[in-house]
């Protein structure tokens, strides 16, 4: 049977290629849900502090608009509190879905961040940031397209610090197995599902031979795993000034938590801004989505005390969640009109943050009016 079927696969691959028009598809293949999956879903809202409750109010009017399936339990919850309060933490325990606002860590101190509080006690141990250039925004590198993949729960943010006399202190970067393995094993699944071609691991191995020595070696485990998947590493020194100087030639890249924090960042700022990547942080059981990478705007007080900030990177990462939340016709909608072109820079520049503008966004043409929203920000990318 499939040697008959070879001359007519042949014959059909070489009319395809010889004929001058190629049909396009208006529409994809269409989504068939499971009974009941229309029925909205509650998702933790956490509007956070400086910025976060200027985007995260974005969303919250742009969803309206959209009519998602989604309903929000808001909660009041600021940096600067000693623990995520028991409220917060059982509400995203039972939602599983939690969009949050930036919250800002003070330097120093005895109150250690509530970003890795609910990291750890939930277990997000993969943290993912997509940095790629939108259409209408330039920057100086164009096909930049780049899927960070964090660990999240140890390494220098263990938070093992002590001192050891007057004016020695000791800091512990601890590095598992486990945790390398199984950061390894999401960054390939997530390259295999999503048609990635290519995975590096970011190390420092050449100094730090056992941590991440362990680290890379529990990737390279891994890798054997997805033979059509290829692997390669990179010192983080030089991942640096490659990423600066030629950002294209990475696709994925899984690296351990300190690492991560400063790849992102750093890809953010060649392909945009921190103010347009979307990000989220997944475990096994439970997802947090936020602003990508958050250097330098979460506690700007000059895009609060003007109200510039942009939400176009909470937008996408709502996109993201209601993807997750298998809502993709919602998700493909939002990222449609998120994406499309603005009008133009020397307008977009002009432009500021009003409270007015997301009148807009109640119109019937939904399209139009989110880029009318998003047109309003996007000539600033923090």
């Amino acid at each position: 049977m499939a040697r008959r079927s070879l001359p007519l696969l042949k014959h059909l691959l070489s009319s395809s290629s010889s004929s001058s028009t190629t049909p396009t598809l208006s529409r994809s293949v269409t989504y068939m849900p499971r009974p009941g999956d229309g029925a909205p879903r509650p998702v933790t809202l956490i509007p956070g502090d400086g910025i976060g409750p200027l985007v995260t109010n974005a969303v919250e009017q742009v969803m309206e608009a959209m009519h998602a399936p989604v309903y929000f339990e808001k909660y009041e919850v600021h940096g600067d509190m000693m623990r995520v309060p028991s409220e917060v933490m059982e509400s995203i325990k039972k939602n599983k879905v939690c969009l949050k606002g930036g919250l800002t860590t003070p330097m120093g101190g005895g109150v250690s961040s509530l970003n890795v509080q609910l990291r750890k006690e939930l277990d997000l141990y993969a943290s993912l940031v997509n940095c790629f250039n939108l259409q209408g925004l330039p920057t100086r590198h164009q096909n930049v397209d780049i899927v960070v993949v964090r660990e999240n729960t140890e390494g220098e943010y263990a938070g093992l610090e002590h001192e050891v006399v007057p004016g020695v202190v000791e800091s512990l970067k601890v590095i598992t197995k486990f945790c390398s393995e199984r950061i390894a094993k999401y960054a390939f699944e997530y390259a295999y599902l999503n048609n990635r071609k290519q995975v590096t691991a970011v190390h420092k191995a050449n100094i730090m031979k056992l941590a991440d020595g362990l680290f890379l070696e529990s990737c390279r485990e891994v890798a054997t795993k997805y033979p059509g998947i290829k692997y390669n590493e990179i010192i983080v020194d030089n991942c640096c000034m490659q990423l600066v100087s030629k950002p294209e030639q990475f696709d994925v890249m899984v690296t351990p938590n300190l690492y991560g924090n400063l790849v992102a960042n750093t890809a953010a700022g060649i392909a945009g801004g921190t103010g347009v990547m979307p990000g989220g942080n997944v475990g096994a059981d439970h997802a947090i989505f936020e602003q990508g990478a958050s250097a330098g705007n979460v506690g700007n007080e000059n895009l609060l005390e003007q109200k510039t900030a942009n939400p176009v990177a909470l937008l996408l990462s709502s996109a993201m969640m209601l993807r997750h939340l298998q809502f993709p016709s919602f998700a493909d909608r939002l990222e449609t009109a998120v994406k499309l072109p603005p009008l133009s820079l020397k307008h977009l520049q002009a432009k500021r943050w009003s409270d007015s503008v997301f009148a807009a966004v109640m119109k019937p043409n939904l399209y139009h009016n989110i880029v009318e929203v998003m047109a309003t920000f996007q000539g600033n990318r923090i």
